[in-house]
């Protein structure tokens, strides 16, 4: 639901006060874009990512980073003619488009800021330490990701409270930051779906259905991949799931011929999401699709893995099934359509930001408070379940 808060808040272009602005944290993961980067890249991603679910001990992290290192200079330099991602071009693309969308309605109040997890200058403590530089007071952490899960959002999160934790600390001061609110995941955005799954439509209508009847279409509809097995974190699968059963039910009456496909990051000892994505191609195959349409829609922005990866997974197919023609379809990217429903989805929250009273934060008095007995509003008698008084707390899904 789109909130229109025009009327009560017209677009100004005379500035405005720091109290009265907001700065949009725009979030994505970001890509090297110079090999001698790539183990420092590794490095973080590491850190940050494999530490969730893989028992991976800290002195191995640099080794490890550089190993891999290698690899990706074989991958992208030697097998790929000295590729370079794409992916913070786009996201730059797509941080201007939400900023001229949201700037229509709310002028100089809102400030589209871009952060990427792995890729300095635009590490999250940088970009923060430059909105507070430029006065802002009210923060909207954006995550532009598909879905939310520890090794998406998660992280962003994270990264974002690891750089608010190194200010404010002084005992007589308040934390600058007076509001912040956040989006989640667009899994079940119905914009979004309709988006992808028109998107496909027609690719299919214009390059496909000349030769190729519907029953004999095949669409892998692409994921990001996910360990089963997260140290207790929600890992996205069941929101990735659900993205690809609302995208399915908006074309399995036309074609048939449709599969989930995890593009995993196939880790040893490691339980991942299945079919992965060659094996979901080879399933369509199998049923007789002379067809087969790529289409990522666990991601927003282009990046290695729907590019080289999927490169790759097309090129074993069509070795093992030559007379398949395969298409290879882009993520959103920087679609009008897009990045006009990315900004309907802040303006909410930015009307919330610059309605709602200040906050006054002083993080000194988290240190005493985690030192005293409680901070609940109750307190629980262990004695009642001798008596049988059981007290049930539903506590909510993450």
């Amino acid at each position: 639901m789109t909130v229109t808060t025009e009327s009560r808040h017209p677009a100004q272009a005379t500035q405005s006060a720091p109290d009265e602005r907001v700065a949009v944290l725009l979030m994505g993961y970001g890509e090297v874009e110079s090999y001698e980067d790539f183990a420092n890249y590794n490095e973080q991603a590491l850190n940050l990512l494999t530490a969730k679910f893989a028992p991976v001990p800290l002195w191995l992290y640099p080794p490890l980073a550089k190993l891999l290192a290698l690899f990706d200079l074989h991958e992208w330099s030697h097998q790929h003619d000295h590729f370079i991602s794409p992916h913070n071009a786009i996201f730059e693309r797509q941080r201007q488009g939400i900023e001229a969308q949201l700037q229509k309605q709310w002028g100089d109040r809102v400030k589209v800021f871009k952060a990427f997890n792995f890729c300095a200058p635009h590490l999250p403590h940088q970009v923060i330490e430059q909105i507070r530089a430029e006065g802002f007071e009210r923060m909207l952490i954006y995550p532009l990701l598909v879905v939310d899960s520890i090794f998406t959002s998660g992280i962003a999160v994270e990264q974002v409270n690891q750089a608010l934790a190194s200010y404010g600390g002084e005992k007589t001061t308040d934390h600058w930051l007076k509001g912040t609110r956040y989006i989640p995941s667009f899994f079940n955005e119905p914009d979004y779906l309709d988006l992808l799954a028109n998107l496909v439509a027609e690719e299919i209508q214009t390059d496909l259905a000349v030769a190729h009847l519907p029953s004999q279409t095949g669409i892998v509809l692409m994921n990001h991949g996910c360990p089963h097995k997260a140290k207790g974190f929600t890992s996205g699968i069941d929101e990735s799931q659900a993205l690809y059963e609302r995208v399915r039910e908006r074309l399995i009456h036309r074609y048939p011929l449709i599969s989930i496909g995890w593009l995993n990051h196939d880790t040893p000892l490691i339980e991942w999401t299945q079919p992965n994505v060659t094996l979901a191609g080879q399933n369509l195959i199998d049923l007789g699709a002379t067809a087969l349409v790529m289409m990522p829609i666990g991601f927003a922005t282009e990046n290695h893995e729907t590019l080289l990866d999927v490169d790759h997974i097309i090129g074993a197919l069509r070795r093992k099934n030559p007379h398949v023609t395969y298409v290879q379809m882009p993520c959103v990217n920087d679609h009008p359509l897009f990045l006009e429903m990315a900004a309907q989805w802040a303006n909410p929250q930015i009307a919330a930001l610059l309605e709602a009273e200040a906050l006054a934060v002083n993080p000194s008095m988290a240190s005493a408070m985690a030192h005293g007995a409680h901070v609940h509003g109750h307190h629980h008698d262990h004695g009642h379940h001798a008596h049988g008084h059981a007290h049930h707390h539903d506590h909510p899904h993450a």
